[in-house]
This record gives C-alpha cells, sequence and structure tokens, in this order.
C-alpha cells in the first residue's frame, strides 16, 4: 500500500508535486475540484469571440530555476518564448529599450539603465545608490519594514517611486511599496535584475495556458502513471489516529492513500484540512493572510494597433500590454479571426472593483491611443475586465510569520502553494518550489533521500564584491 498520493488541487503546486512524485515511482491522483488544470495559471472562452484567452498574463523569469526545470521536466518549455528585450513606455511616451549587454552582473543592465529617459541624471544617480544599499544582505531579514518606509528614510522622490520603483514592484508583486516588506522587494530587485546576468529575462508563453497545463501538462502526467481527475471538488480530508487516510469527495465517494498533499489555496485550507486541525495555529496564521487583486483588460481590434509584442507602461493605469496570437481555437469565430487581440494588465487592481467595466476599458483604450495613434482610428469591437480578487497572497510585512512550513502538523500530509515556505514572494516559482519542498518531504518519509529543489543561478563574481552577496549555490 505504502506509496499511494492523492494531491489536492491542480494549480503549479500540485502540478510539480505530482510531476516529481509520479517521477520517483509513486502512485499519484491528483483531485482538481475544476474543470481543467492549471489553477490561477489558466484560460477562459471568451463567447464574443470564441477564443480560449488566459485569465492573466503569466511571466516568467531567468531567476525561475524550478518554474524553468518544471516546464522542462514536462516538455511544454517550447511552448515558452525567452525574450531579452522589453520596451519601457514613458510617462511622456518615451521608449527606452532595455536589455543586457556585456560585462558581469550588476553591469549587464547599466545601459539600460541610462536608457530610462524619463528618469534625469540625478535621479539615475540616486537610484543607483540605493540598489546598491538595498542589495546589502542586512535587509533581507528585515521583515517588519514595509518598503514604503525605507524609500523614506532614503528620501527616494515620489517621481522615482511611480517611475521606477513601483513599476517594477506592482507588475511582479501585485502590491505598492506601502504593503509590500523590505526583503519582498529586495528579492524582485536583487536576484531579478543585480546577481546574474540572465535573471531578468522574460519567458512568456506562446500558446494559451489552457493549453499548457489543461492539455500537455494532463497529458503527460497520465503518460506517467498519474490518475488525473477533473471535476473532482474535495469536501474534508478525514482522519483517524492522528493521521490523514483518505479525501472524502463533495460526491460522497472516499478515496484511501499514504500521504496527502493539500496544494490549495491558503484561504481554502481550513475547509479541507482534518476536523482536529481546523483550530491549529497554522490553519489561524494563514486565516491572516491577506490577498491582492489583479485584473486584466482584454481587447479586441479590427485592425493592428501596437508596433512591438509587449510594452511596460510607465505612469499609467494599464502597467504592461500584450499582444500575441492564440493557437487554442478549434473552432475560431469569422469575428475572431479577423481581430487583433490586445491584454492589458493592471496589477495591485484593489482600486477597481468599484468601478464599470465599460469606464475601466475606455480608459485603457485611451491610455493606448495616447501611444500609439493608431488605436484611436481602429474600432474597439469587444472589451471585457476580468479580476482575479485573491489572485495572490499580499507581501506585507509581517507575512512571513503566517507562511507554514510544508509539513504540516499530521506527519503525512503536506501543505502545498506560493503561499507556504518558499523564500519566494507569490509566483509561479514560489509555488513550484513549493510543491517540490512537499514532495522532498513526502521522499524523505519513504527513506528516500531526495533533494528536488533546484539551485539558483549563480551570484557574479561583481555582485559579491560589491554587495558583500554570497552564491546561493550548494
Amino acid at each position: 500500500m505504502e506509496g499511494r498520493v492523492i494531491i489536492v488541487g491542480g494549480g503549479l503546486a500540485g502540478l510539480s508535486a505530482a510531476a516529481m512524485l509520479t517521477q520517483h515511482g509513486l502512485t499519484v491522483t491528483l483531485l482538481e475540484s475544476r474543470p481543467r488544470l492549471g489553477g490561477r495559471a489558466g484560460s477562459f472562452l471568451d463567447t464574443t469571440t470564441n477564443e480560449w484567452i488566459d485569465t492573466c498574463q503569466h511571466v516568467g523569469m531567468g531567476c525561475c530555476t524550478n518554474l524553468l526545470h518544471f516546464l522542462k521536466l514536462v516538455g511544454v518549455d517550447d511552448l515558452f518564448r525567452e525574450e531579452r528585450e522589453l520596451t519601457f513606455i514613458g510617462p511622456g511616451g518615451e521608449r527606452c529599450r532595455f536589455g543586457d549587454h556585456i560585462g558581469p552582473a550588476p553591469l549587464h543592465l547599466a545601459g539600460a539603465f541610462r536608457r530610462l529617459s524619463y528618469l534625469s541624471i540625478g535621479e539615475k544617480w540616486r537610484l543607483g545608490q540605493d540598489l546598491s544599499r538595498l542589495a546589502h544582505p542586512h535587509w533581507a531579514d528585515v521583515h517588519d519594514l514595509s518598503f514604503d518606509d525605507w524609500l523614506s528614510r532614503h528620501a527616494q522622490s515620489s517621481d522615482c517611486r511611480d517611475r521606477f520603483w513601483d513599476v517594477i514592484l506592482v507588475s511582479a508583486l501585485s502590491e505598492r511599496a506601502a504593503r509590500i516588506s523590505v526583503p519582498a522587494a529586495r528579492n524582485v530587485f536583487v536576484d531579478g535584475f543585480m546577481s546574474n546576468r540572465v535573471g531578468w529575462r522574460v519567458y512568456l508563453p506562446t500558446a494559451p495556458l489552457d493549453e499548457i497545463y489543461g492539455q500537455r501538462l494532463t497529458a503527460w502526467l497520465m503518460s506517467h502513471g498519474a490518475d488525473v481527475r477533473t471535476q473532482a471538488g474535495v469536501q474534508r480530508l478525514e482522519e483517524q489516529n492522528g493521521e490523514v487516510v483518505a479525501a472524502r469527495l463533495r460526491s460522497g465517494e472516499v478515496i484511501a492513500a499514504d500521504e496527502f498533499v493539500l496544494a490549495v489555496p491558503w484561504h481554502r485550507v481550513r475547509d479541507l484540512v482534518p476536523s482536529s486541525l481546523v483550530d491549529h495555529p497554522v490553519v489561524t496564521a494563514a486565516d491572516q493572510i491577506e490577498a491582492a487583486p489583479i485584473s486584466s483588460v482584454h481587447l479586441w481590434f479590427g485592425r493592428p494597433v501596437l508596433d512591438v509584442p509587449h510594452a511596460v507602461l510607465v505612469g499609467r493605469l494599464g502597467q504592461w500590454v500584450f499582444t500575441r496570437a492564440q493557437s487554442l481555437n478549434p473552432q475560431p469565430s469569422t469575428l475572431s479571426s479577423n481581430l487583433h487581440y490586445l491584454q492589458v494588465v493592471i496589477s495591485a487592481s484593489h482600486e477597481l472593483a468599484a468601478k464599470p467595466q465599460a469606464e475601466v476599458v475606455a480608459a485603457v483604450v485611451t491610455e493606448l491611443g495616447e501611444i500609439w495613434p493608431e488605436a484611436n482610428g481602429a474600432s474597439l469591437v469587444h472589451g471585457r475586465v476580468v479580476t482575479e480578487h485573491r489572485a495572490v497572497f499580499s507581501p506585507q510585512p509581517g507575512v512571513e510569520k503566517l507562511r507554514p512550513a510544508q509539513q504540516s502538523p499530521m506527519a503525512n500530509l503536506q501543505l502545498a502553494g506560493d503561499w507556504t515556505q518558499t523564500g519566494w514572494p507569490a509566483t509561479m516559482e514560489g509555488a513550484v518550489r513549493s510543491g517540490y519542498l512537499a514532495a522532498e518531504n513526502i521522499l524523505r518519509r519513504m527513506g528516500r533521500d531526495a533533494s528536488l529543489v533546484q539551485a539558483e543561478l549563480p551570484t557574479s563574481w561583481l555582485a559579491q564584491r560589491l554587495f558583500g552577496l554570497r552564491d546561493k549555490r550548494p
């Protein structure tokens, strides 16, 4: 009987745990309440255009070593494209190319930083100084200070906050500086931009997320012996003699196993853990984690309006705009085949909840027209706003005290999700890390000493010398 594992939740945390455990010969049953796998990294069918559209654009980075390892492991890395150059659009419409050049980190991005023409020479000098200060290892452990307070201590101007710090942080963490801890902000800048030449590079999916996770990954798991069940909502995990023994489905079916992984968002844990854990400090702490919303504005124009595949928008409501062809349109309508699709991402979209969709769409279209005049003459055929109100956990000061380890208070129950202790904020990398860590714990319980978490990118010799950083590789 030993070796049967039930994983509750088909997001990236559950999927990565399932992939690793099947690789090690365990019998895995994956239970997902929704019709498709992928969790928040999913797609929906827009009935007006009959196109599969990602709920929100998901972006990986070169520093996401576990995410990239996972994508390669399950054979979907061919559906992601590495971007070595970004376009930043300044408040006045300035176009700034952002890409790396020769030299070790952090010098590899010196030219890109200089080309941010909407920042003055003095602002760039001050930003460089404070980036160096932020990189100091001391700030990696100051979890109770907000990054807004850190910026105030270092006299950063409001323009620098709006045009630099928040541009990066809101896109990465879906919160503004006042609701971000210093270590979370430091993780973005140091690991993403300052330690390694390729850490900042962006990886974009070239197919709908449902095709990647809902179809290709499902097929991979099943071909490796996993039992993948969608529309299989779990009512609660059942216990006996201090251990989990089964998962009771909402249908009434009871499935027994030896090991369990609860890979669901933090706000679902209380509903699913065994009854004896409902009031455990791990669960009550998870209840205190706050959420941050992300909205995506989906637009279909009658003709092309962008001359770049994507762009970072500075000082605007929309923060990042993407355009790409969808590869999963089994029965495209005549309407969709003649339209040009854009997605504009608005992270930390707390203030959009009370606004009508039409107002948000109009505001975003106006912004696009200010940057690309072609948009002013193009007909907007269809537009809609999708908001994930609990898209990610909010990386506020003190949140680290609320994040549990993967090993739960019950020996044969693991917790997984980007909200658990991963050393990373709420990202796809954090989700995959948590799945790998949960799988490691299960394998160790079975007497197998497996190290699944991938090493981080090496820290350049210059970054080590300038900032006192250590190479994180074992």
